[in-house]
């Protein structure tokens, strides 16, 4: 069973049954050339909120050998999550500027307006990694189900070549699972990784 909170802003309420902590394992399997890179890693996600109309994220992937001897970080990731609408003068930003009417309290009728004809909400994510990449994701959140594509990729003069990604993630018998579709090292869109996660 999920226990929700129940001081969350209108505009998390279709993201909350992303809220807490979850940890698991996940398989790698990417062709890179003649090679086919593979295995299996631990991974720990955090979804958060600290009030304001988007949840905080963070992630960590960590390789262990077969032998468990020893470990690889492999990447970090942390960003934020929120529902895609048009910014309003009570809103704050660009940067630090500060609104230039008075805050709104967004109301549960004001989210629902951004609902679409299929019942999801416009999405965007965006997640700085630890290896040098900045990724821009636009998508959809549909009940305990995300559906995400780049739709910007921002890399250091020093990153490996990376083209555009997917994600899903849903709520399955009360686990998280997610696949991460890649376009990376000359090799097409295609599956990368995949998880199946437990709250802790």
């Amino acid at each position: 069973m999920i226990e929700l909170p129940t001081d969350l802003p209108a505009d998390l309420v279709p993201l909350s049954w992303l809220i807490g902590v979850w940890e698991g394992t996940v398989v790698i399997e990417y062709p890179v050339g003649e090679e086919r890179l593979q295995g299996e890693f631990t991974h720990r996600v955090s979804f958060s909120h600290d009030g304001g109309p988007f949840l905080n994220y963070a992630a960590t992937a960590t390789f262990t050998g077969e032998d468990q001897s020893a470990s690889i970080p492999l990447t970090a990731e942390s960003g934020f999550w929120r529902l895609a609408r048009p910014a309003a003068a009570s809103d704050a930003g660009p940067a630090l500027l500060p609104p230039t009417v008075a805050p709104v309290v967004r109301t549960v009728d004001d989210v629902e307006e951004l609902r679409g004809p299929n019942g999801a909400f416009p999405l965007e994510v965006s997640i700085a990694r630890s290896d040098g990449m900045l990724e821009f994701y636009l998508g959809e959140i549909n009940g305990p189900r995300v559906d995400l594509a780049s739709d910007a990729i921002v890399r250091g003069a020093g990153t490996k070549e990376y083209g555009s990604a997917s994600r899903m993630y849903g709520l399955v018998d009360g686990h998280l699972l997610w696949a991460w579709d890649i376009a990376a090292l000359g090799t097409p869109l295609r599956a990368h990784a995949s998880a199946r996660l437990a709250r802790v």
